[in-house]
């Protein structure tokens, strides 16, 4: 392992570039004095995208926004780890058909293809099925709206549309947010530079009349203050430890035993950002050492050690730290190896609130 460890120094300056992080940032909550007048619904379509998803979630973090994510199916299914982002971010995640068409223009069974697809897509990736469905182009009738209702979704337009699709530039984009009253909901995209340029102003203006920036309600389609049922990650949310962000000399991403990452010096670490609406929950972590010497690994959440895995063997195993008191809002999760001594590695799968 030495040996090893002489090879990957050669290699660090190749994954200097892999090593920062987004900073944790507060998000509004629904007792804020700043939403006196109200909570409106920031809503993005087309994602993810692996050119601009990233960049997107970091800016409204940057700028303490939560939004309701309208994902392509097909996207969704093409970068998975993108929908984790999103509702690691505290994001709300919504459907917009597997392969965007205008619903108008399809039969009934393909319109129940478009939303059963993305529905089973973003559930098999996040744990939980959209509750909202937005119908590319804004485009409805009477058939899709039964399909919708069969399968519990509701259909949300906007009040407010940003029209970043059509060229709008960044200032117009501000304008038009600067336009949306208690409830109302704008059209916003995903893949456009304009729109994530206007995401700082956008908060200023919406924090300037004292607005938040809610969910959209099941029941009405409009935007609604948070409700923490939504919020609150839920039973076997989980998260992979290749989909963090890797920071240390030596972290790397490994095939064997499973695909995941290799912590392989001290002070090696993964790490993401995850919105609690609640306090306190377990969190348990699969892995294994590279041999029968116990591997140390620190949980640490926004920046307090909170407890520590031990992995004393090969074969890979689940071990939990049930209880953990933490804090709410956005939160840096991160697994820290501690206890290295230059003759083992210690071997992340992935990590699974409750």
């Amino acid at each position: 392992m030495l040996k090893a460890k002489l090879v990957k120094g050669t290699m660090a300056l190749m994954l200097i570039g892999m090593l920062f992080s987004v900073p944790m940032m507060p998000v509004a909550s629904a007792a804020d004095a700043s939403c006196v007048n109200g909570y409106v619904g920031l809503t993005f379509d087309d994602g993810p995208n692996a050119s601009n998803t990233t960049k997107l979630l970091a800016a409204l973090k940057q700028a303490g926004l939560r939004a309701t994510m309208f994902n392509v199916g097909q996207n969704a299914q093409n970068n998975p780890s993108l929908v984790r982002d999103q509702a690691a971010a505290g994001m709300w995640i919504g459907n917009h058909s597997y392969t965007h068409p205008n619903m108008t223009t399809l039969s009934s069974s393909q319109m129940l293809s478009e939303i059963t697809r993305t529905q089973q897509t973003i559930q098999s990736i996040t744990g939980n099925a959209p509750k909202l469905f937005r119908p590319p182009y804004g485009a409805t009738n009477a058939t899709l709206k039964s399909i919708e209702s069969q399968n519990s979704l509701t259909e949300v337009l906007w009040s407010v549309d940003s029209q970043d699709w059509n060229g709008a530039t960044t200032a117009q984009i501000v304008a038009a947010a600067g336009k949306l009253q208690n409830g109302d909901v704008i059209l916003m995209h995903d893949q456009y530079q304009t729109t994530l340029q206007a995401i700082p102003q956008i908060a200023q203006n919406l924090k300037s009349r004292n607005l938040c920036s809610g969910m959209i309600s099941p029941s009405t389609g409009r935007a609604v203050a948070p409700d923490s049922a939504t919020t609150t990650p839920s039973t076997g949310t989980k998260v992979e430890a290749e989909s963090m962000t890797k920071g240390g000399q030596y972290t790397g991403n490994i095939s064997s035993p499973f695909n995941g990452v290799a912590l392989y010096s001290n002070n090696d670490s993964v790490k993401y950002t995850q919105y609690f609406a609640s306090g306190i929950h377990s969190f348990s972590l699969r892995g294994a050492s590279n041999n029968s010497n116990m591997a140390r690994v620190d949980l640490k959440i926004g920046g307090q050690t909170k407890g520590t895995f031990y992995f004393g063997g090969s074969n890979p195993a689940v071990y939990t730290l049930a209880n953990i008191n933490h804090g709410t809002g956005n939160q840096e999760i991160e697994l820290v190896l501690t206890a290295e001594n230059g003759t083992w590695d210690v071997y992340l799968d992935y990590l699974e609130i409750n």
